[in-house]
């Protein structure tokens, strides 16, 4: 019994339970996802430098805007693929297979974005309009398929995470 008469609590005197690191091969949970989610948002920014290339190419060159956006996404999914799989999905998953899974991602939303964009250029929305809500677009679905397709059940199997 306690000081207040009552029998004990099963967690009395006992620390809080704290939230344990995600297993090699399991998907972050709570804390840590969100941290993951910040982790890709921060990636994703400095991906969206790379992604002014977009920039270079509308002004250097006289290429239509899907061949700017194709370009400019194409290299940007490489610089953030690279990234994320290390620092924020901490896979050691099979690269091949990886990047096969990310181009069937690309396989249906470079030429759906190079269309509307083409579509909505072609009706006077300007290019960086365009892109902006491309690039958004990109963010969200990018996150969603490497997260429960590219990477599933292969996150934090890296040397990062095994530390």
């Amino acid at each position: 019994m306690n000081s207040e008469g009552n029998l004990p609590s099963e967690t009395e005197g006992e620390p809080a339970a704290t939230q344990k690191a995600p297993l090699p091969g399991e998907a972050a949970k709570g804390k840590e996802a969100a941290i993951q989610a910040l982790k890709f948002t921060l990636l994703s920014i400095s991906a969206g430098l790379v992604a002014a290339s977009f920039s270079l190419l509308e002004w250097l060159t006289p290429l239509p805007y899907a061949w700017t956006h194709f370009i400019s996404i194409t290299l940007s999914v490489i610089y953030n693929f690279t990234l994320n799989r290390r620092y924020t999905f901490k896979s050691a998953n099979n690269v091949p297979i990886a990047m096969a899974k990310v181009a069937v991602f690309y396989a249906f939303f470079i030429p759906v974005t190079m269309w509307l964009g083409a579509l909505a250029a072609n009706a006077g929305v300007n290019d960086f309009i365009i892109k902006g809500v491309t690039m958004i677009l990109n963010f969200i679905g990018e996150f969603a398929w490497w997260k429960w397709v590219v990477f599933r059940g292969t996150e934090n199997t890296n040397d990062l995470a095994l530390k």
